[in-house]
C-alpha cells in the first residue's frame, strides 16, 4: 500500500519561499528603476491591506480573554482607503513626470493621514486612527527604502541596499540563534514572549559583524564606525520587530497574513527593514550624503 501523502513540514515551505522571493529582490534592487519602484509599490499595497485587515477588526464583548477579544469587522471601504492614499503618495513621488502636481512627498502623506481619519471615522471612531497609522507607516519607509537605492548624492544606492539587507539578515540570524541557545531574561514578554536579552545582543553582533565585512569591501577608511553604526541599526531593526508585533498583539492577531507560505505576511517579514531604511534614509538627509561616503 502506498504511504499516505505528507504535507511539507513548515520549514521546508519557509525555505521553498525564501528561495523564491530572495532573487526576485535582489534583482530588483540591482537593476534598480522602474522595477525596483514597481516591487516596492507592489509590497506597500501588501502592507496596507495587511495593516487595515488588522486594524479593522472589532471587540466581542462575548469574549474578554485577551487573545481572542476581537473580532474580524468590515474593515474593506477603510482598506480600500488606506491602500489607495499609500499607493497615491508613491506614484506621485515615483513618476512626477506623469502626474505633475508639484507636491512634495511628505505633504501628501500627511494630507491621506488626515483624509483617512477624518473619512473613517463614522463608522469606526477611535480606530480610525489606526487607518492613518498605517499610511504613515507604510508609505515613510517604502519611500525611505526607494530613496536609499536612489541615492542621488554619491551614487552608492546598490551598496547601501545591500548594506542594509544584510545588516537586517544578520540581526534576525543572530538573534534568533543566540535566543534559542542562551535564552536567559525575556526583553518584552508582554509583546514578544520568545526576545530575549540574549538574543538583542546576538542581533547586534551579527550587525557589527556585516558592517565589519562592508567596510573591508568598501575599503572604507573607518570600518569601525560603521561596525557600531551597524550594532546601533540593529536595536532599531529590533525595535521595529517588536512595535509590530504590539500592534498585531493589540488586535489579538498572531500574523499580519498568511500571504507568504511559511512566513506570514508581508509586514512580518520586513517589520526591522522598515525601521532601518527609515533610520539610514535620514542619516543620508541630514548628513553629508551617503553614509557609506562619510563615515
Amino acid at each position: 500500500m502506498a504511504p499516505p501523502n505528507k504535507k511539507p513540514s513548515n520549514l521546508t515551505v519557509r525555505i521553498a519561499s525564501a528561495l523564491v522571493l530572495i532573487p526576485v529582490v535582489v534583482a530588483a534592487a540591482y537593476v534598480g528603476r522602474p522595477w525596483f519602484d514597481a516591487l516596492v509599490i507592489l509590497f506597500a499595497a501588501i502592507m496596507a491591506w495587511e495593516w487595515a485587515r488588522i486594524a479593522g477588526r472589532r471587540r466581542n464583548p462575548a469574549d474578554p480573554s485577551p487573545a481572542a477579544r476581537l473580532a474580524a469587522g468590515n474593515w474593506t471601504p477603510a482598506g480600500l482607503l488606506t491602500i489607495l492614499i499609500v499607493l497615491a503618495a508613491l506614484l506621485f513621488d515615483r513618476f512626477p513626470d506623469y502626474i505633475p502636481l508639484g507636491i512634495p512627498s511628505w505633504v501628501l502623506i500627511a494630507a491621506g493621514t488626515v483624509v483617512a481619519i477624518l473619512v473613517t471615522w463614522p463608522r469606526h471612531r477611535h480606530r480610525s486612527l489606526w487607518f492613518g497609522l498605517g499610511i504613515l507607516y507604510v508609505a515613510v519607509p517604502a519611500m525611505a527604502i526607494l530613496w536609499v537605492r536612489d541615492d542621488p548624492v554619491t551614487g552608492q544606492g546598490i551598496e547601501l541596499l545591500a548594506w542594509i539587507l544584510a545588516l537586517v539578515i544578520a540581526t534576525d540570524t543572530g538573534a534568533y540563534a543566540a535566543g534559542r541557545s542562551i535564552g536567559g531574561p525575556k526583553l518584552a514578554p508582554r509583546i514578544s514572549p520568545n526576545k530575549t536579552w540574549a538574543g538583542l545582543l546576538g542581533g547586534v553582533v551579527a550587525a557589527a559583524i556585516v558592517g565589519l565585512i562592508a567596510g573591508l569591501v568598501l575599503d572604507l577608511p573607518n570600518t569601525w564606525k560603521l561596525m557600531i553604526l551597524s550594532g546601533g541599526l540593529a536595536v532599531i531593526e529590533q525595535i521595529g520587530d517588536l512595535a509590530e508585533s504590539a500592534f498585531k498583539r493589540r488586535f489579538g492577531m498572531k500574523d499580519s497574513s498568511h500571504i507568504i507560505p511559511g512566513h506570514g505576511g508581508v509586514l512580518d517579514r520586513v517589520d526591522g527593514l522598515l525601521a532601518v531604511s527609515v533610520a539610514v534614509a535620514a542619516l543620508d538627509y541630514f548628513g553629508e550624503g551617503s553614509v557609506l561616503s562619510w563615515l
